[in-house]
């Protein structure tokens, strides 16, 4: 690692770079790289948000409290975005407030660090863990008389990260209970936002993982590769063309289109004996156990290795793994997956030549049916068919979670029966909506499809069970959006 950035950061502000910590000093190279002033701040000004979103209603209310909690108190309290532009900022503190407006610490601003360097919110959000900054460890001059505290905040269900706290004082006062009250203002937000989204379950943090995938066809639906759609068709052609020109691809797409599936299977066709392992992002926790698994196997001739999720890796992961692949020599293909080209760090950005797009599933109608009966008789243990009537449901759901979603749906739908009709079909595959119901509308909108979905049920006969009338039905239908035809 050059030490350029943190030699000449350590020198401007008197410390010992031995006495800086790894996360830190990597953070002020970061910095160095996207060509902060050490001298200024200037971040960009957006003054664009999303005030109706879950995650800022949630972090707001509880920023609110958090103002009654610490109402004597020299401390300004955020609530960023995940991309460390400011929304929100509370604080009882008119002097405060005014010397954060002078460096632009203020709502509207971006506070990432690409445009303000090492800070508080920026490094947490940038390792994906809470984070302490005080005085001089900021990487520009201007920002040495505050002391920040930071905490993501995930989102419940996805584990994603949807923003964070961030908690500001005078350099001099007393930061010990900082970080604490950040780390648990960004509990409260997840909680609450859990608390709203309807009941549901939250999915488990992620945790980095790596395993072998044995053959090409190892993954939803791969067994049919070779009769899908052309725009599946496509990518892969363009992962293996380029694997064999140059040895790097980057797979962009929505999660769950089969990304990582199209890397495996052209891999398998540049290495027909060579083994292919799958890795996964890491919790932020668990960063130094995931390099160090990378470290023998990178070396390997006969070893290649699709990094998934990229987007997702923290700053410190990206910035050592890249690092790790230079080492490696130029003989290691660099396959990796993300949502788009602009989330992947700019330190695995610059290993790679190619990108590649697969299109998600609502693109790719045809591969609908296919993949759907492949994943059903997988649970079933033998071959499953299709009702014309779910066949045309499947084929006109959005499916917003792609492959997996699917995967999901024909799991349960699969261990009911042989043939699949659209009553095996969950509510969500059969309707619309626009707005977000309410339990009441939910459980209602759930015994209308429940009803409307038995075989050979008439009109009549549904208007009877569900107590209303047809005209009530038809117009209730059409508010939920559901999609069973008469």
């Amino acid at each position: 690692m050059a030490d350029t950035g943190g030699l000449s950061r350590a020198r401007l502000h008197s410390e010992p770079l031995a006495a800086v910590s790894h996360r830190l000093l990597a953070s002020w190279h970061r910095s160095q790289r996207y060509g902060v002033s050490l001298d200024e701040v200037a971040p960009v000004f957006s003054g664009t948000h999303d005030d109706e979103s879950l995650f800022y209603r949630c972090g707001r209310e509880v920023l609110n409290g958090l103002r009654d909690t610490l109402a004597n108190e020299p401390v300004s309290m955020m609530l960023t975005d995940a991309d460390g532009l400011v929304l929100d900022r509370v604080s009882a503190d008119r002097e405060l407030l005014a010397a954060l407006d002078r460096v632009h610490l203020a709502p509207g601003f971006s506070y990432a660090e690409d445009q303000a360097g090492t800070n508080g919110l920026a490094l947490a959000l940038a390792d994906q863990v809470p984070a302490v900054v005080r005085a001089d460890e900021h990487y520009s001059l201007p920002l040495a008389g505050y002391t920040c505290a930071a905490a993501p905040v995930l989102d419940p269900l996805t584990g994603r990260v949807e923003g964070c706290v961030n908690l500001t004082t005078w350099s001099e006062s007393s930061s010990d209970l900082l970080l604490a009250l950040a780390q648990s203002a960004a509990g409260n937000t997840s909680a609450m936002m859990l608390a709203r989204s309807q009941g549901q379950h939250p999915r488990r943090a992620p945790r980095g993982e790596v395993f072998r995938v044995e053959t090409a066809h190892s993954g939803p639906g791969s067994g049919i590769l070779d009769d899908l759609s052309p725009g599946w068709r496509s990518a892969l052609g363009s992962a293996e063309a380029a694997l064999a020109e140059h040895g790097s691809v980057l797979m962009v797409g929505e999660p769950g289109s089969g990304r990582a599936t199209v890397l495996a299977r052209a891999l398998r066709a540049a290495r027909p004996r060579g083994r292919i392992l799958s890795a996964g992002a890491p919790a932020a926790w668990d960063v130094e156990a995931w390099l160090d698994l990378w470290t023998p196997e990178l070396p390997k001739p006969d070893t290649a290795v699709i990094i998934r999720d990229v987007d997702r890796l923290p700053a410190r992961a990206a910035d050592a793994l890249a690092e790790l692949i230079r080492r490696a020599g130029h003989g290691v293909p660099v396959t990796v997956t993300a949502s788009n080209y602009d989330d992947v760090p700019p330190a695995l950005a610059g290993l790679l030549r190619t990108v590649v797009e697969v299109p998600p599933l609502r693109n790719r109608p045809d591969d609908i049916a296919p993949l759907a009966l492949h994943l059903a008789g997988r649970v079933r243990g033998r071959q499953v068919t299709l009702t014309a009537a779910a066949e045309r449901a499947l084929r006109e759901h959005p499916w917003p979670g792609n492959v997996g979603e699917l995967a999901t749906v024909m799991h349960k739908a699969a261990v009911r029966a042989d043939v699949i009709g659209v009553h095996h079909l969950p509510p969500e595959v059969l309707s619309r909506t626009s707005h977000r119901l309410t339990r009441i509308e939910t459980f209602e909108r759930d015994e209308m499809i429940r009803v409307l979905s038995r075989p050979g049920i008439t009109m009549n006969e549904a208007a009877e069970e569900l107590g209303m009338s047809r005209a009530t039905i038809y117009r209730k239908r059409d508010r939920y959006g559901i999609t069973l035809r008469s």
